[in-house]
């Protein structure tokens, strides 16, 4: 969005400064011409006024022409008797109009200044020529100052390089000014759109600012009131599961009551585990609902950290067992998107079927490996490995439910991921959360 705004912002500026700089260009071209024909017609006035003079020979006025200062333009003169004195232009002078000569004017013998006519001006091959006419005692003479086309415009590049860098004046304090603008107004809508994306993650801390614009601080102020309002409905939402599932505990507890005081051991035994399995599944639908509200839709938790602990948990049992646990877990953490009691009850799970179903002295290994963006937790031992359908739930050949194994699968799919199951290792897969 930032560049969007700079670019729209430049391309006005842009327009504008031509807009403005096209004709201004276009004046100074026409008003450095005609400063160039003022200073020539001038020039050539002043050596009219000294060719009209009688005592100045052709000889003065040839050495006059050559002694005048530096000056653009080249200066000849075309005496009365047609004898052109200097460096004429292309094409030569043509006659000049008739201009009398100086007269006396008060009668007392002195004469007046030269009469000197009007400038024409002509255009010559590459140039411009100024002719100006003036009266000499043999007749009348003309002056030519001959400028080309560069002396012409001669000032013009000056004045052009002003306006250039006038306008890229212009251009860089636009650039600016557009890139505060469009902080000030990209900036809040990035946060604003982070925000939007952390609580799509589940991040329900997440709050967008209120500054900036007006109508930028009224979007993020309405976000805010959606995840206060989302925060209102997990917490209601919870709250009603886990006083749903609470309910359930009496008459379950009735049930169990019941199923221990049947008579038939085998019938009781079996119903009983049955409804282990469904108290467990309860008290796991308890702890979900009664999670920490703030935790968010997607909980997040580091499963190095996590891993580590748990092993220290089942450490004195596999000391007291003969066993030896072995860890190969990163220095880094890597989080997942799983909570940490459910990452640790999967684990659990997984190292009690090694414990359950290996005998004492059975060394295991849990190992945790992050590729990409997930996780894998490997639990390994050496013992006589998973038979085939031992993830089943209910169902497995070494005299369990297949209950821990389900929890684990349960949990891995909750966080992205998937439970693979080998001959001597179980495989959890989790999907691991990017940090912004």
């Amino acid at each position: 969005m930032r560049r969007r705004i700079l670019f729209l912002s430049v391309g006005m500026t842009t327009l504008v400064v031509l807009a403005f700089a096209v004709p201004l260009i276009l004046l100074l071209r026409s008003t450095t011409a005609s400063e160039a024909k003022d200073k020539a017609r001038n020039r050539a006035e002043t050596v009219a006024y000294y060719v009209g003079d009688k005592d100045h020979t052709a000889d003065d006025i040839t050495a006059y022409i050559n002694g005048l200062p530096g000056g653009a333009g080249k200066i000849a003169v075309r005496m009365a008797d047609g004898t052109t004195l200097g460096d004429p232009p292309p094409g030569g002078i043509p006659a000049p109009n008739e201009v009398p000569a100086a007269g006396d004017d008060d009668g007392d013998g002195r004469k007046g200044p030269p009469k000197v006519g009007n400038a024409d001006y002509r255009d010559v091959a590459g140039g411009l020529a100024v002719d100006v006419g003036v009266g000499t005692p043999n007749g009348t003479a003309s002056v030519c100052l001959y400028l080309t086309d560069d002396e012409l415009y001669a000032e013009l590049t000056p004045r052009l390089l002003i306006l250039v860098g006038g306008s890229l004046a212009v251009l860089l304090l636009s650039i600016v000014g557009a890139e505060l603008v469009s902080r000030r107004l990209a900036r809040p809508l990035e946060e604003t759109a982070g925000t939007a994306e952390r609580l799509a993650r589940g991040d329900m801390d997440a709050r967008a600012p209120t500054t900036g614009p007006a109508e930028v601080a009224k979007v993020g102020s309405a976000l805010n009131g959606l995840a206060d309002r989302i925060d209102e409905v997990i917490a209601v939402e919870r709250e009603a599961v886990a006083d749903l599932s609470h309910r359930l505990r009496t008459p379950l507890t009735a049930l169990r009551l019941q199923v221990e005081a049947m008579p038939d051991r085998d019938s009781a035994e079996e119903l009983n585990t049955q409804v282990t399995s469904l108290e467990r599944t309860l008290t796991a639908v308890i702890s979900a609902a009664r999670r920490p509200q703030r935790e968010g839709r997607v909980p997040h938790s580091d499963a190095v950290e996590v891993t580590r602990q748990r092993a220290a948990f089942w450490e004195p049992l596999f000391e007291d067992q003969g066993r030896e646990l072995a860890l190969d877990l990163p220095d880094k953490p890597a989080t997942v998107r799983s909570s940490a009691e459910d990452l640790g009850a999967a684990l659990d799970a997984l190292v009690e079927n090694v414990v359950a179903h290996t005998p004492d002295g059975t060394p295991a290994r849990i190992t945790l490996t992050r590729a990409g963006n997930l996780v894998h937790i490997t639990v390994a031992d050496k013992g006589p490995g998973i038979p085939l359908g031992a993830g089943e739930r209910g169902r497995s050949d070494r005299g369990s439910t297949g209950l821990g194994l389900d929890i684990a699968r349960r949990c891995a799919e909750a966080a992205g991921g998937n439970l693979t199951l080998h001959r001597n290792e179980v495989e959890l897969t989790l999907k691991a959360v990017t940090e912004s």
